[in-house]
């Protein structure tokens, strides 16, 4: 009886301990929503424009565009075989003048 009780307080313990710990975890997201979230957006957005931008100079030849001797591209190619259906998609969808920017606040 007594092993049942200090398993239940032991159980209830641990609740509380972990609805604690939700909480300040609620109040880290909430803070870095309020704070850094736009800075990590445009962070993911600069890296991927600079990936594109690699992959344009290394494997352009691969939609018209002969930039290094095919060389340089054979020897990455293992490494970002993965990457290259999703870069073509970027690189040769249709655009929109200003498509880059539309969702960004600047200044509001």
């Amino acid at each position: 009886m007594a092993a049942g009780r200090a398993a239940r307080r032991a159980r209830k313990d641990r609740d509380l301990a972990r609805d604690g710990s939700s909480r300040w975890q609620w109040l880290r997201e909430f803070l870095f929503g309020m704070t850094t979230y736009e800075f990590a957006q445009q962070a993911v957005e600069i890296r991927a424009s600079i990936e594109t931008l690699f992959m344009l100079s290394v494997f352009g030849d691969m939609i018209g565009v002969p930039v290094l001797p095919p060389y340089y591209g054979l020897r990455l190619l293992p490494h970002v075989v993965p990457q290259i259906a999703g870069w073509k998609r970027r690189v040769l969808r249709e655009r929109e003048l200003g498509d880059d920017h539309e969702h960004h606040l600047h200044g509001v």
